[in-house]
């Protein structure tokens, strides 16, 4: 049985998550400057910061107790999507580059 590769909700704790979050940062930039990574999934990455970024989300975030969690669950989404829509090869091979140093 293969390893899954990304973050999966549920699966790493909050100080695993922090400590290994400079490595998730270059793996999606090192990602989303790859020429095999589809147009599709780099669309799904930016549609996801860009929900974050919006504006008139940021009404609700203060107006409403749990306005965060609709973020949360967005942005965690696009994370986990542009990881699947990837090639799983080309992901292996940039998480072994960085596992490696680079």
């Amino acid at each position: 049985m293969s390893r899954p590769i990304g973050f999966s909700p549920g699966r790493m704790d909050t100080f695993k998550l922090l400590m290994h979050l400079p490595n998730f940062i270059k793996l999606y930039t090192r990602l989303y400057a790859d020429k095999r990574v589809s147009t599709l999934a780099r669309a799904v990455l930016i549609g996801g910061i860009a929900y974050l970024l919006m504006p008139i989300d940021a009404i609700t975030d203060f107006a409403i107790p749990l306005g965060w969690a609709d973020d949360a669950t967005v942005v965690g989404g696009a994370l986990w999507a542009f990881i699947k829509l990837c090639p799983r090869r080309v992901v292996e091979e940039h998480v072994e580059i960085i596992d490696q140093g680079g």
